[in-house]
């Protein structure tokens, strides 16, 4: 137990008042012996007058008179004024007379002691003392501690700290380098000052979350070798005026106290938002904090040898003055890791932990795309946690595969009943998705199909990209909607009615149709113009009257437009699944019988489907070049030309027949 935070604590003070309590109760008796019997004081003049007092005791303070009697018994009498004196005169002259009747008791006078007089006198003042020093003392104490609200509450990263190297970060090695250089300015600045180069005052990192900004500035604090300040941007923020300007004249006083120093803020949102920008006017607690910041980091009196590293998800809401240069000079995009990144962070991760022979990180690396260093670092401990248990040795690339699963899904919910006609509902939905994904020449190959239920998902269909793409098309993404609106084109087709399983799907198709019409300008009645919305402003409250720039008029042609694309990315897939149902339906019978099929397996059944023509190129504002791929059909043209609702029911009651049993089985 640590006695220095025991003896700061409340204990010490509740065994202090503790043993007053018993020591008074030691002194002064109370509670303690026989009660005496109270008798009237002529009384004690009779016993007096019979002899029968053994021992008496007048006892001043309280006015009172103890006898014990030859009986054994105990009474008090208290007296009126002048009695008590009578009482003791008659007692003291019966003893000091031999010839007295009045022999062998004792008589003694109890007197108030001055020390338990000056106690009882300034116990209350003591006690009131130690308490206005016990809460002062309270006040003076930690950061949280009233009196020092104003302290900063940065974390000083001192030599016993566990550190991180840039050994340990992967996957973004621009961001290194430009790290690496802000360590060379506090190691060596002669040699930039020798060309008259000034040290940058602060460098901004911002991308998504998971992408390492906090592990790189550990690393800078591990490899700096200066004295490195951490703190949350939130921790400026209280609910008392001026707290948080109070805090950052200290960090930076603690900063150029230390110069040469760093100091990093993590969530620099939390005070640098746009100023004037919220809902109760321009005078609050985050402008003042804001305000200060901007100050110290390039005011009217600025010394130099102290780095601002910030990191933030959110650069868009900043303030403007905080992001020019001369605050923060250096602006650092730390984005998801690329095919050769994700490979090297798995890596970094994986060391120390046992690896089968199997594992291939460029799989891996290949089937996590889009994924951030947070993502592949989860996925590699979940692998571990799934070795561990299942008690094998060794983390092999099966478990690996399941990680990625479990990561981008959830866990499989083998617990769930359905029955044999929800089974062959959702066969049919993932089918669709892979048909038309596998027909169309710019969609992504399917890597798994599993009708399994997992986290939230009754199944899913997986696709992998090749390679790591920066750009998409308008014909791949036109490819995207058709692959999302599959699976509802392929219960229309089988069952002749939709169900909620599709709901996902429509949302992310509107999504990609609307930002298709809003946001790249891929419309052809619009063209290449941009239509903002009420979402792109950075939070609520600012410039809310301009929430829509366009007019009904465009609003209605916006509508239209993002129907057709959904409309007609459907009714491609209607067509797709209808030139290929034998297909659809043999894919659906694999998936009842085996629950789920590999890349190999899903290829196998996909054999006799022929990659459809790839699009005309598109050349803005509805002009196209000519194209070989023949005009989608709807689905009512459809049906008439190949009589498809006649052949689905016959090929829906064919597959019932054959996978009946299996479903049973599984």
């Amino acid at each position: 137990m640590n006695l220095k935070r025991f003896f700061r604590g409340p204990w010490i003070w509740i065994l202090a008042v503790a043993l007053m309590l018993i020591i008074g109760f030691r002194v002064f008796d109370v509670g303690g012996g026989p009660q005496p019997e109270e008798i009237d004081t002529s009384t004690v003049v009779e016993y007096i007058d019979q002899n029968k007092v053994v021992e008496a005791e007048i006892i001043d303070r309280d006015q009172r008179i103890e006898l014990t009697t030859t009986d054994g018994d105990i009474y008090e009498a208290y007296w009126v004024e002048g009695q008590g004196l009578e009482l003791a005169d008659k007692l003291q002259e019966s003893k000091a007379d031999p010839d007295s009747e009045l022999k062998g008791y004792q008589v003694s006078v109890a007197t108030t002691p001055i020390w338990t007089t000056a106690l009882f006198s300034l116990l209350p003042l003591i006690i009131i003392i130690v308490i206005f020093w016990f809460i002062f003392s309270q006040m003076q104490g930690g950061g949280s501690r009233v009196m020092n609200f104003g302290k900063s509450k940065a974390k000083l990263i001192t030599k016993d700290t566990p550190k991180n190297t840039f050994a340990d970060v992967a996957g973004a090695d621009e961001a290194i380098e430009e790290l690496h250089e802000i360590k060379e300015f506090l190691q060596n600045p002669e040699k930039f000052q020798s060309m008259g180069a000034k040290i940058p005052k602060g460098v901004l990192l911002m991308g998504p979350p998971g992408t390492g900004k906090t592990l790189l500035a550990r690393a800078v604090a591990g490899e700096a070798g200066v004295p490195f300040y951490s703190i949350s941007g939130s921790d400026f923020v209280e609910m008392f005026v001026g707290v948080g300007a109070s805090r950052v004249r200290d960090l930076f006083e603690q900063a150029k106290a230390n110069a040469p120093a760093i100091i990093f803020i993590d969530e620099i949102d939390a005070v640098g938002r746009h100023r004037g920008a919220g809902m109760g006017g321009g005078h609050d607690e985050r402008e003042q904090t804001l305000n200060q910041m901007l100050v110290e980091m390039d005011g009217f009196d600025v010394k130099g040898g102290v780095i601002l590293i910030a990191a933030t998800n959110r650069p868009d809401i900043l303030d403007p003055a905080l992001l020019r240069p001369g605050r923060f000079d250096r602006q650092v995009v730390v984005d998801r890791p690329d095919l050769d990144g994700r490979r090297d962070i798995l890596e970094v991760h994986s060391k120390g932990k046992p690896m089968a022979d199997d594992v291939d990180f460029a799989v891996i690396a290949r089937q996590t795309a889009g994924m951030t260093g947070a993502d592949l670092a989860n996925v590699i401990n979940e692998g571990a946690l799934l070795s561990a248990r299942a008690d094998n040795k060794v983390i092999t690339h099966a478990v690996l595969e399941e990680a990625i699963e479990r990561v981008m899904a959830g866990p499989e919910r083998k617990s769930r009943v359905m029955s044999d006609r929800e089974k062959k509902v959702i066969a049919y939905h993932e089918g669709g998705h892979a048909l038309v994904g596998h027909a169309l020449p710019n969609a992504d190959p399917v890597h798994k199909i599993t009708i399994l239920p997992r986290g939230r998902a009754l199944g899913y269909t997986m696709s992998v990209p090749t390679e790591d793409k920066f750009l998409t098309s308008r014909s791949q993404m036109m490819d995207q909607l058709a692959m999302m609106l599959g699976g509802r084109a392929a219960e229309e087709l089988v069952f002749h009615e939709p169900t909620t399983g599709a709901g996902n799907d429509i949302d992310k198709a509107t999504n990609l149709a609307r930002n298709m019409v809003t946001e790249y300008g891929m419309s052809e009645r619009l063209g290449a113009r941009k239509f903002g919305t009420a979402n792109s402003e950075p939070f609520l409250g600012r410039e809310m009257s301009h929430a829509r720039e366009y007019s009904e008029e465009i609003a209605s042609v916006i509508d239209e437009e993002v129907r057709r694309l959904i409309e007609s990315a459907h009714d491609e897939a209607y067509e797709v699944l209808v030139e290929y149902r034998d297909v659809l339906d043999e894919l659906v019978v694999q998936l009842l019988e085996k629950e789920t099929l590999t890349k190999d397996e899903v290829l196998e059944v996909f054999a006799p489907v022929g990659k459809r023509p790839a699009r005309g190129s598109y050349t803005g504002y509805g002009k196209r070049q000519p194209s070989d791929r023949p005009p989608v059909r709807s689905k009512k043209e459809l049906a008439m030309l190949n009589g498809s609702d006649v052949r689905g029911s016959e090929n829906e009651e064919r597959t019932q027949g054959s996978t009946g049993d299996e479903g049973e089985q599984a």
